[in-house]
Formats: structure tokens, sequence, C-alpha cells
């Protein structure tokens, strides 16, 4: 099998995909990986040999999409303030900051694939954002808002996020959460501003719809 390379990651990516809305957002246009499509189901070490980390940005996580329409019904949450989407896949969420009116959206990824994906899903939406990929955890660049969708998956990892973001919303920033009840979720400090009944793959999810809330860290 062929090793990707930088210069084939568009192609891949435009191969394995389909341009649609996710169900829940449908003002936003993404390159997303369907039913049809075997992407996901691959195995590890196939993706490995053609150097392709976990496709999580061919799929519009519940989370995700919580965070992201709830932005577009609530612009207030992000206009005119420089928003950070951590984490942030697909870009769903950084596309609809932007076209909820944030002055800066930035979407942040440590997966290279990301950068592609998240440019070629801009495109589709006649949007600007810009692509952080280095590991922001523990930073600080002055952010309004922080936007993140499904990241307490991994007990390790939200160690890391919770200082973070205790640290991040301490000086004065805003940071929502959307968790369609992933394990690793804080138990207490955050406050529940929506519920939604999300439709998500069977491919990825034990149930074809997620019921996914916007947290906000209090």
């Amino acid at each position: 099998m062929t090793k990707l390379t930088p210069g084939s990651a568009k192609k891949f990516i435009l191969d394995n995909t389909a341009l649609m809305a996710p169900l829940h957002v449908p003002e936003v246009l993404l390159h997303l990986a369907d039913e049809a499509h075997d992407l996901w189901l691959r195995t590890e070490e196939e993706l490995a040999e053609i150097g392709l980390p976990p496709p999580f940005w061919a799929f519009a996580w519940a989370g995700g999409q919580g965070l992201a329409r709830y932005v577009l019904d609530n612009p207030g949450t992000v206009r005119g303030k420089r928003v950070l989407d951590f984490a942030s896949g697909s870009g769903l969420v950084a596309i609809a900051a932007t076209k909820a009116g944030a002055a800066q959206a930035i979407a942040a990824d440590i997966d290279p694939f990301c950068e592609t994906a998240i440019a070629l899903n801009l495109e589709a939406n006649a949007v600007n954002a810009e692509f952080l990929g280095t590991d922001c955890v523990g930073s600080d660049d002055g952010w309004d808002v922080v936007l993140a969708g499904d990241v307490f998956y991994d007990e390790a990892f939200a160690a890391r996020l919770k200082p973070w973001f205790a640290g991040l919303r301490a000086r004065g920033a805003e940071i929502l959460v959307g968790d369609p009840g992933r394990a690793y979720l804080p138990r207490t400090g955050l406050q529940s501003l929506a519920v939604y009944q999300v439709p998500v793959t069977r491919v990825l999810e034990d149930a074809e719809v997620k019921r996914t809330t916007v947290w906000r860290l209090a």
C-alpha cells in the first residue's frame, strides 16, 4: 500500500469522503465518511501503513455537533470574539463560530491530516479560520472563548485538560464543552446550557442518537 505524503492527503480525503451536512447542523457542509465508506473500518495496521492516524476528522461527532448547534443558535456566545476550537477534527465547531460572527476562529488539532481536512471544509463553507497544529494544552493565547467537543474520552487526557480549562476560566475565558456522556467528563463545576438529541453513525457509537449536553465551565 502506498504511503501517504502531505501532497496526497487532499486526494485521499476527497476519495474517501463525501461532501454532506451533519444532520444536527444542516447549515455546515463537511467532507465526511458516510456509511458507504470503510474508512473507519480499516484496521489500525492498514491505516498506519499508509501513514494515517485514526481519522477522527472524517466524522461529525456528537459533542461537536451539539456545540456547533448551540453556537449557531446563540451567536452572542462568540460574536466579535477570539475563539479556540480545541481538538477541532473536521473543523465543524470553528466553522460554526465563524458563521456566528466570531472575530477570529482558531481550529486546533495535533493530527496533521486535520489541516488539510479543515482547509477543504472551510473552502466548502466559504469561510476563513486559522489552523493550529501544536499541542496547546497548558498554553494561553488570550482566547475569549474555548469550545471543546468530545474531549473527555480518555482518563489521562482528561487529567491534563481539567487544570488547563480551570486556569483559562479563572482569568476570564468562557469554556464550553460538548459532551454525549463520555466517561471522564468532570462531575462538578459544570453548568448545563442546552441538551440535544444528536443523530450519529452506528460505525462509531453504541446508538443512533446520542443525548448531548453543552456545558459551561462555572
